[in-house]
């Protein structure tokens, strides 16, 4: 608290005067400054001149009070620079006045009254940019809670039509078009507004614009519902994505499919499309559902396919040292399309012994990896093999 002399205070009471009859003027004519209504001003002036006169810093209710004044203003969709301009517009016109009558006081009253209005006026527009941005920060946090209902009804296949509604409304969402479905996985698990998915949001404003397109985090990784059909998204999505820095990145395409049904079913899709991929563990960065429906039927019974894996390469545990080189053989032999001299570099082994592994794989299993037949049954086994993680 600021102790003055009691002429000091007569003239900081005098100087204060005059401006407490004209603060209605003062607040309409800041109003006008700022474009906003004179309401949003509140106690401001009262209490500024109070804090003059008296020489004590606002208090920390008087300060709440302000900040709440700033949260409304950000409810009500008045820009934070108009909020301000209409207090600072405030402020420096209440101090016109009082300077009006400097002349009549001595420098220490005008000097008091100056510094203890300004430091109150700084303390205020502080106070009104914490309640904004406050008001700025809940909002961002409702609308993200609101995006991710929408995204787990959509996904999820609620039945909550009413809802999926609204929800499509709010973010511009056209449930009755035609979307596929992409999802990401990386080394680490996702989440929402972490910069991984602010990169992203970037690159779908830039290339979709706000409309018909979803980006979120599920379960650890990144979904993305793209519209229509007949383009493919994936090769700009990729790229945004390794922008990221976040990599190696896996995705699995599902196929288009029309309404909030179609949504669902391209989800479903695309989850088991990545899952199917890190069991085969072939390195691809993206794959398709479609293209791996020939891997899908192989383990579509898979105590079927454990029966065939058992009845094909079973027999090869019988061969000296277990049956593992032997299988580690075939798999080399089918990723080289046949090629001995390429198997035999892939296993760091000679042609010969190649050759003596396939013969002897022929006579254990009854299957010739010569023979077109016998090598298509031999490479189906081993296929599902690794698939159902069949030793």
């Amino acid at each position: 608290m600021v102790t003055r002399k009691v002429h000091d205070q007569d003239q900081v009471d005098a100087l204060i005067s005059p401006a407490v009859e004209k603060a209605v003027a003062v607040e309409r004519l800041a109003a006008g400054d700022a474009g906003v209504g004179a309401p949003l001003l509140g106690e401001y002036l009262p209490s500024v001149l109070e804090s003059a006169r008296s020489g004590r810093r606002l208090t920390r209710s008087t300060l709440d009070v302000f900040s709440r004044q700033g949260e409304a203003a950000a409810n009500q969709g008045i820009a934070l620079a108009a909020i301000l301009d209409l207090y600072l517009s405030a402020t420096w016109r209440l101090w016109s006045v009082i300077a009006s009558r400097a002349d009549r006081s001595g420098p220490a009253a005008v000097a008091a009254v100056a510094a203890a209005m300004f430091r109150a006026a700084d303390d205020v527009a502080e106070a009104l940019a914490e309640g904004y941005e406050r008001a700025q920060r809940r909002t961002v946090r409702l609308e993200e809670s609101l995006r991710r209902e929408f995204v787990d009804d959509l996904l999820g296949g609620t039945t909550d039509a009413g809802s999926l509604l609204e929800g499509a409304a709010r973010f511009a969402f056209n449930l009755a078009g035609i979307h596929h479905v992409v999802v990401a996985r990386t080394s680490r698990r996702l989440v929402d507004t972490g910069p991984i998915h602010s990169r992203v949001d970037a690159y779908i404003l830039a290339t979709f614009g706000a409309r018909d397109v979803i980006a979120a985090t599920k379960e650890g990784m990144l979904v993305c519902v793209f519209p229509g059909e007949g383009f493919d998204p994936v090769e700009g999505f990729v790229a945004a994505l390794e922008q990221a820095g976040e990599g190696p990145w896996h995705l699995g395409v599902g196929r288009p499919g029309s309404g909030p049904g179609g949504v669902v079913a391209s989800y479903g899709e695309a989850r088991e499309t990545l899952d199917l991929e890190a069991r085969l563990d072939r390195g691809v960065t993206v794959a398709r559902f479609e293209h791996l429906l020939p891997f899908r039927v192989l383990i579509a019974d898979e105590a079927l396919a454990a029966e065939m894996v058992e009845a094909v390469l079973g027999s090869l545990r019988a061969a000296r040292g277990g049956g593992r080189h032997l299988v580690e053989t075939l798999e080399a032999h089918f990723a080289c399309a046949g090629n001995l001299s390429a198997t035999a570099r892939m296993l760091h082994l000679s042609a010969r012994a190649v050759t003596y592994r396939l013969e002897r794989i022929g006579a254990l299993t009854g299957y010739s990896p010569q023979e077109p037949e016998d090598r298509f049954v031999l490479e189906m086994a081993v296929r599902a093999r690794g698939l159902i993680g069949t030793s």
